[in-house]
């Protein structure tokens, strides 16, 4: 059969879908090849979209360190060599997420490394790839505030400091650097947005489990069995017929409603 491209780095061979795409220019001597192309192992062209867009989110995070990687610091001859120091110069924000991936992110997953990334992003765009050392308290503030303007709650701003304090902690332990992390002590203002998440009403559930029970079928039977035991999907997708003893003692209904 014709190979058919039906979206974007989706490739219809032979039957298969296949991610397919060229590796960017400026990163060509990180790959023994100048295309990447793999079969998705799916003959579902929604899958294959699917797949390819969480390949790309992936991929776009990775490139996006091997970008780090590579950046000049911009103005480091300003740098005063007082603050800094001669020997710190090379252990830069983008230095400091490589070290923290790879002796952390090896056990870890793609969320993981995707998160670091973006976050260490944000620390470029706003203050420069520069040594940690340099960052400094007001340089915390500027980037908390640019955070806020991008309209993040304190919620969101607090974990994103927090991700960057570990990487910068863990560069200067590593390294032996003497100095302050600059994003340790930055004050966060409260938002009002704490909200306590309230219960999905009963009167909800009740209206779902009907619904399944009319469906009758496999799948709405594991959402009337999850919406009434709290369990999680994969504990009770995991659940044999022996595991349900309907006769026990400490049973309870299987609905809400029953």
């Amino acid at each position: 059969m014709r190979n058919k491209c039906v979206a974007n780095h989706v490739l219809f061979r032979d039957g298969i879908y296949y991610y397919v795409r060229r590796v960017p220019c400026d990163l060509s001597e990180f790959y023994t090849v100048n295309r990447l192309s793999f079969s998705l192992k799916t003959k579902s062209v929604s899958t294959a979209v699917r797949f390819s867009n969480s390949i790309s989110q992936r991929l776009e995070d990775y490139w996006l360190g091997l970008r780090l990687q590579k950046m000049d610091i911009p103005a480091i001859s300003l740098v005063r060599t007082s603050d800094v120091g001669t020997d710190y110069v090379g252990a830069s924000i983008s230095d400091a997420l490589e070290l923290y991936l790879r002796l952390k992110g090896k056990t870890k997953d793609a969320v993981f490394t995707r998160t670091a990334t973006r976050n260490v992003g944000y620390v470029v765009k706003v203050l420069g790839d520069r040594p940690i050392s340099s960052y400094s308290s007001s340089d915390a503030a500027e980037f908390r505030d640019w955070l806020i303007g991008k309209k993040m709650s304190i919620k969101t701003v607090k974990r994103v400091f927090s991700s960057v304090r570990a990487i910068v902690n863990l560069a200067i332990a590593e390294n032996g650097i003497e100095c302050i992390n600059g994003f340790s002590k930055t004050y966060f203002p409260e938002d009002g947005q704490n909200q306590t998440r309230k219960p999905i009403p009963i009167s909800y559930i009740q209206q779902v489990q009907a619904l399944c029970m009319a469906k009758d079928d496999d799948m709405r039977w594991l959402i009337g069995l999850i919406s009434d035991t709290g369990m999680r999907l994969g504990e009770a997708v995991g659940l044999l017929r022996s595991d349900i003893k309907l006769d026990d003692a400490v049973n309870r209904p299987l609905f809400a409603g029953g």
